[in-house]
């Protein structure tokens, strides 16, 4: 497995293409998901994300953006004009109670939420920018001729096969951002020795990993082995593990039914305690306090 889908492993989107069919200009919309990520993509029009700590990013049809979260953020017509208070909005399409004007004209924006809880990868977050902008560099009218069959039909709102597609898209774009904002780890993947020794672990995190057997796929020695991982992941390797099996008992943990004891086993602890003592020095919580809901 690609540590970057184990990563996106888990995360769907609540979904919606906002406007009714369109935001007439002037408007700003602020998304109050506290979502740990929000992927936004203009199908008709333009719109300027403005967020704290970021300067304002300007996306055009093609393009797509990801605000991480969970702090509200502002999406405008344009950040320069006369002020104007926000409307509150989710990705769920629910515009407050103050539904926006119809239109013919205005921006068509498909926006999905993605909450995740505390388990989207640390990793993940801390490598995003506050807002990432990925500029189209092919044809996506299929799908927005799609999405725009669906807009005048009045099939707007959320609904599974507009929430798949935001997957898809999310996928894709955190894709090509980390492909030009390559960080350690994931440059790491290009590396003859250290490469299939990340596909091996994420592929299977339960195993009985140990230096000398992950060296072994590596083709190198332990002692050059753990050199080169950390050199180029930016940690041990034995560490790099354990956020890797704490990442997926996070999920894991979620899921209703579960118990610490399976959950162990699945992330390859032979026993609940010492699972739960791995869990919560690396997560703050014990695994049932983190299992039990909010």
């Amino acid at each position: 497995m690609d540590p970057l889908d184990d990563l996106l492993r888990g995360l769907r989107a609540n979904g919606a293409v906002l406007g009714t069919p369109a935001l007439p200009s002037p408007y700003a919309l602020r998304f109050t998901d506290e979502a740990a990520l929000t992927l936004l993509a203009p199908l008709r029009g333009e719109a300027w994300i403005v967020a704290d700590d970021a300067e304002p990013q300007r996306i055009r049809p093609g393009d797509v953006a990801v605000v991480s979260g969970p702090k509200p953020f502002v999406v405008t017509d344009s950040p320069d004009g006369p002020p104007r208070a926000p409307i509150d909005t989710t990705c769920d399409g629910s515009i407050g109670a103050h539904p926006m004007p119809g239109a013919t004209k205005g921006t068509v924006l498909l926006a999905g939420a993605y909450h995740g809880r505390q388990q989207l990868p640390q990793r993940l977050r801390e490598e995003l920018p506050t807002v990432a902008v990925v500029v189209s560099d092919h044809d996506c009218s299929p799908l927005r001729d799609y999405l725009e069959e669906r807009i005048a039909a009045g099939a707007l709102g959320r609904h599974v096969g507009l929430d798949r597609l935001i997957d898809w898209l999310m996928v894709c774009t955190l894709r090509d951002w980390f492909e030009v904002n390559s960080p350690p780890w994931y440059q790491a993947l290009g590396d003859d020795a250290i490469g299939p020794v990340l596909q091996a672990l994420h592929t299977s995190p339960a195993a009985p990993w140990t230096l000398q057997t992950l060296a072994g796929i590596a083709g190198v020695s332990r002692t050059t082995f753990a050199r080169r991982f950390t050199e180029l992941v930016g940690e041990p390797p034995l560490a790099y593990l354990t956020d890797v099996r704490m990442t997926l008992a996070a999920d894991l943990l979620a899921e209703p039914g579960a118990t610490v004891a399976a959950v162990a086993r699945q992330v390859g602890y032979a026993d609940a305690f010492g699972f739960s003592s791995a869990f919560k020095r690396e997560r703050g919580v014990s695994p049932a306090a983190y299992a039990r809901p909010a």
